[in-house]
């Protein structure tokens, strides 16, 4: 793990993920270990918390120790990742993606996040 990825349960969801998302963009990766597509997609995720140093933070949700984020977040597969910035959800993604996918998202996701820093 990095700085900037930690796990995030029920207790500690508002202020790691919304409280944090004031701050600094947050990807909530909401997965489990059984899941195939997510054991393909946390690396990927991690290789790019590194790569961005800083620029977002990366919580990572273990579903079945967590069902009422997923359930809270109305998560109808795994992996879903979903991108918090200023405490709200602006966006979410479904399924393992390619980084090509996530650098797009996650540079979307700063963007977005800088201009209402404005």
């Amino acid at each position: 793990m990095s700085n900037y990825s930690y796990n995030v349960e029920e207790d500690s969801f508002d202020e790691l993920v919304v409280s944090e998302s004031h701050k600094l963009p947050v990807l909530l990766d909401i997965s489990a270990d059984w899941c195939g597509p997510c054991r393909v997609l946390g690396p990927l995720l991690h290789k790019m918390v590194i790569a961005y140093d800083g620029k977002f933070s990366l919580g990572i949700v273990d579903a079945d120790e967590n069902m009422k984020i997923a359930g809270r977040h109305k998560v109808r597969g795994f992996p879903t990742v979903i991108a918090y910035s200023k405490g709200i959800e602006v966006n979410r993604f479904h399924g393992a993606q390619t980084e090509g996918f996530l650098r797009e998202f996650i540079d979307n996701l700063i963007e977005r996040h800088e201009a209402a820093q404005s």
